[in-house]
């Protein structure tokens, strides 16, 4: 079988290993580049992997799914993950336990609002790398991000009064994979990740739930623990999944299954455009509202 890797880094660690996995198993493993045009019928690989979020790599992966090659995660569901209103918009209306979440057009606006009397954590709207995820506790520290980051759309979340440790679970196929990490917004040192032994009664249905909502078969959730709730701050499409034991193996298994036709690559439900009904809620106690990481 022939298996795609749609990046601008098949290198990548995630990908390499899954890639060595496939070869040893006999797939052949090509690489597409996400500003290639995509290849000739006959050089078409049964499935590709989309591990890039630009928006020449969504177009590509649409462009292949429209020739009817299934790619994972579909380009839409890709995409609609980079937009971090509508994701929590999405998350709100499926009952996910998710931050409340403020859309502004800058920082400029907040600074408009009022002084900051109470932490704040603020993120560029648009999820990309080396965008703005910062906490702000006073009004100097939001006048030198508005300065950095002029005219940038952003969200603003409450800072919850967590424990300045987030959990980052991956899911690939239903196998989830774990591990504690210390905040970037938390104050001090950066500390080291820790392993997760057990996650807290319910969170690995909680997980699985948003890859339902959002029509992700490979995604990151990061899940702060709030007085023993759980609340979702962010959901990554296809993330980096370092140092995972068993991750590339999952992916691998993944890719053979969709290239030959045993698993359909989710994609968005009719309920994000408004048609139909909305995504049910997972049972289980429902989240503070107002906080973020």
């Amino acid at each position: 079988m022939r298996i795609g890797l749609l990046t601008a880094a098949p290198g990548h660690p995630l990908l390499a290993a899954t890639a060595a996995l496939l070869a040893e198993d006999g797939h052949r493993v090509a690489h597409l580049a996400p500003d290639q045009d995509p290849p000739e019928p006959a050089a078409l690989a049964e499935v590709y992997l989309l591990k890039a979020r630009t928006p020449a790599a969504l177009v590509l992966a649409e462009r292949l799914e429209n020739m009817g090659v299934p790619v994972v995660n579909s380009g839409a569901s890709t995409g609609f993950c980079q937009d971090r209103v509508r994701m929590a918009r999405l998350a709100e209306r499926a009952g996910l336990p998710f931050a409340a979440t403020t859309a502004l057009p800058d920082l400029a606006a907040l600074a408009g609002r009022g002084p900051v009397r109470h932490p704040l954590v603020v993120k560029s709207r648009h999820s990309r790398r080396g965008d703005l995820v910062a906490r702000v506790a006073d009004d100097r520290r939001l006048r030198e991000l508005a300065d950095r980051w002029p005219g940038e759309p952003v969200v603003v979340q409450d800072l919850a009064p967590g424990s300045g440790w987030d959990h980052k679970l991956w899911v690939v196929a239903g196998e989830v994979f774990a591990e504690l990490r210390h905040s970037e917004l938390a104050e001090g040192e950066r500390l080291p990740s820790r392993s997760v032994d057990e996650l807290p009664y319910g969170w690995r249905e909680l997980a699985l739930h948003v890859g339902e909502v959002f029509g992700l078969d490979v995604y990151g959730v990061d899940i702060l623990d709030v007085g023993g709730v759980p609340l979702i701050v962010d959901v990554n499409a296809f993330p980096g999944i370092r140092g995972q034991q068993g991750a590339p193996g999952a992916l691998a298994r993944l890719a053979v299954a969709v290239g030959h036709g045993l698993h359909r690559p989710r994609t968005l439900r009719p309920a994000v455009t408004g048609a139909g009904e909305p995504v049910p809620p997972p049972g289980g106690a429902a989240a503070p509202r107002g906080m973020a990481q």
